[in-house]
């Protein structure tokens, strides 16, 4: 069967958020036969549509034209949301076809549309890292969370920024499809990593400042490159050609954070990937990260992450 799928667009639409989502569906179709998917971008007019970036967007149908049942509606984010969410004919169309549809999803800032239309209410949701608190605090009766890439709540779906919009649609086309088919089109897509729902929204790298010295932000890139090097201070001070005492006062002034908190967000990060892409043991895992042992890898993956090593693969490993 058949499963239909409308992206909503509107003026100031942030490209991405629509191009991202309709690339991973259309690649799903062509792996897995014609007739797999049908997706149409829809608007409260036919028209063309301004994106944030200033690319026209011409919309497959208004939304007064969508005729029949559809498996999935996805409103897409962008600059233009605050007046998407107070566009009563798109709100009324959402909680007119929302019963009617098999999963609701938002992207980016999408996630305001939905709250707007009440479709959160007393749900758990994710928006854009810098929209959190606004959507928090406009929509008290969701409950927002500020971590993860997306968040399911039922057959609700939300997403973080931009990117993960892709996330998300890799998430859906493997509920439909299966792991395998979601991953040839990541592949397909090179992506680097397939991210789970449950991923923080920042790397380590992202999550601190990049330092503007160059040879610390070198040695930043050195420390994600070689997490199972020696990461002491005396060793990272020598390779920055610095004292101990000026390489932590000077780390602290650029980076934000001690060097050992960065070296553990880094090894942790890239325990993370192993507990989702491999099916190494932990004491592997653990080595392979530039922790000491198992148990100090379990401590910081814990302190970090706030579940245990084996509980996170049990929810996030990708199968091979």
């Amino acid at each position: 069967m058949t499963r239909r799928i409308a992206i909503v667009a509107y003026d100031d639409v942030q490209l991405l958020d629509v191009a991202g989502p309709l690339e991973v569906f259309a690649l799903a179709e062509r792996f897995a036969g014609p007739g797999a998917y049908q997706v149409e971008v829809v608007a409260t007019s036919s028209g063309p549509l301004r994106s944030s970036s200033g690319l026209a967007i011409a919309p497959h149908r208004a939304l007064d034209q969508v005729r029949g049942p559809l498996d999935t509606i996805v409103v897409a984010g962008g600059q233009g949301t605050p007046v998407a969410a107070t566009d009563e004919r798109l709100l009324c169309w959402l909680r007119h076809r929302a019963p009617r549809t098999r999963r609701i999803a938002s992207v980016c800032s999408g996630a305001f549309v939905l709250a707007a239309a009440g479709l959160l209410d007393g749900r758990r949701a994710t928006t854009h890292w810098s929209e959190c608190d606004q959507l928090a605090h406009l929509f008290p009766n969701v409950t927002v969370e500020h971590d993860p890439i997306f968040v399911r709540d039922g057959n609700v779906f939300t997403s973080a920024g931009v990117t993960a919009g892709i996330d998300l649609a890799l998430a859906l086309v493997e509920e439909d499809e299966g792991r395998d088919a979601a991953l040839l089109v990541a592949r397909w897509l090179v992506m680097f990593v397939r991210r789970p729902g449950g991923q923080a929204q920042f790397s380590a790298q992202l999550a601190t400042q990049t330092a503007s010295r160059r040879p610390l932000a070198e040695l930043q890139s050195w420390i994600v490159e070689h997490p199972d090097a020696d990461l002491s201070v005396t060793a990272l001070a020598g390779r920055a050609a610095m004292s101990e005492r000026n390489f932590l006062r000077v780390f602290v002034r650029e980076v934000g954070i001690t060097p050992a908190t960065y070296v553990e967000r880094v090894r942790v990060e890239t325990a993370r990937r192993l507990l989702e892409d491999t099916a190494f043991s932990l004491d592997a895992v653990a080595r392979a990260s530039g922790f000491q042992s198992a148990e100090t890898f379990r401590r910081a993956f814990h302190r970090v992450v706030a579940v245990a090593p084996s509980e996170y693969r049990a929810r996030f490993r990708i199968a091979s």
